[in-house]
């Protein structure tokens, strides 16, 4: 399941989505759905009673429900039950709702919102800072953001170049070049800072993604001059990289007479858009205090 989760709002009730890219289709939380449907004050109970009186659906609900990891509203991951587009209209047909068609038109145009994406990548880049901003995230750390997406695309495609086509041996490379500069496997700097399934990015402060961003852009130019093959280059073109992330580190350190490596989470400061004020800045680094 490709890493692209989104939140969707449909007469201002979120809706979690996420883009499979490999199936090339989005795959919606059900539950979100029968809540915006049916208003109802518990949804899943809703979905049980749905399913006690449609017997087809319910006998057809393991081909219809697919288990997907979604990012829950409090930030962290989790197995959600979810649908396709076409399993979303089954169901919508099996709940008696007068939105029913506004919603079916509701995901039509995200449909064709995606295959703009695909026409258009900077598409997917407007949708993924709309998406940042409704969860809280300031406009400076979302730039920040956008950079190390946009500089890690490059870097994934030069390992890809390489001939590195595992997964797992990205993650390896990733672990390399991120101890590199920090000290930390990505595992060990989750656990630093408490995370389980969270994206690490996602929780990085404005200083940490500049270094990550800075090691990775490092990485991609030494690879792209040294034209490594395999995986035991590109695990050196990769420690270097991170080496001078590490330098750069520090140099900041020295100078400020602390860690930039921070234990804290984004989530720890988000509050929802709606719930901010318009002056205020939800994720500050204490470096740049």
């Amino acid at each position: 399941m490709d890493d692209n989760f989104a939140i969707q709002l449909f007469e201002g009730k979120r809706v979690r989505i996420v883009w499979d890219a490999e199936e090339e289709k989005y795959y919606f939380s059900i539950v979100d759905i029968v809540q915006v449907l049916t208003d109802s004050a518990d949804a899943k109970q809703y979905i049980k009673k749905m399913r006690a009186r449609d017997p087809e659906l319910d006998s057809k609900w393991g081909t219809i429900c697919t288990p997907v990891e979604m990012r829950a509203f409090d930030g962290k991951r989790r197995k959600v039950q979810a649908a396709d587009l076409q399993g979303i209209f089954r169901l919508i047909q099996s709940v008696p709702s007068k939105k029913a068609e506004p919603v079916k038109q509701w995901l039509a145009k995200l449909g064709e919102q995606r295959i703009d994406q695909m026409i258009d990548p900077e598409l997917t880049f407007q949708m993924a800072v709309e998406d940042y901003r409704r969860q809280g995230y300031s406009d400076k750390w979302i730039n920040e953001r956008m950079r190390s997406i946009e500089m890690r695309k490059e870097l994934t495609d030069e390992w890809h170049r390489a001939g590195i086509t595992e997964q797992k041996d990205f993650a390896i490379l990733t672990n390399v070049l991120t101890q590199a500069w920090s000290g930390m496997t990505t595992g060990e700097y989750k656990r630093h800072k408490g995370l389980t399934k969270e994206n690490l990015r996602d929780n990085m402060t404005n200083v940490e993604l500049a270094l990550n961003t800075l090691a990775e852009v490092t990485a991609t130019e030494i690879s792209r001059q040294r034209n490594p093959k395999g995986m035991a280059q590109s695990r050196q073109t990769a420690k270097e990289g991170g080496e001078v992330a590490r330098n750069a580190r520090a140099d900041i350190e020295s100078r400020l007479g602390h860690s930039v490596i921070s234990s804290e989470r984004a989530s720890d400061h988000l509050r929802p858009l709606e719930e901010r004020k318009a002056e205020e800045l939800p994720f500050e680094d204490k470096e740049d205090k």
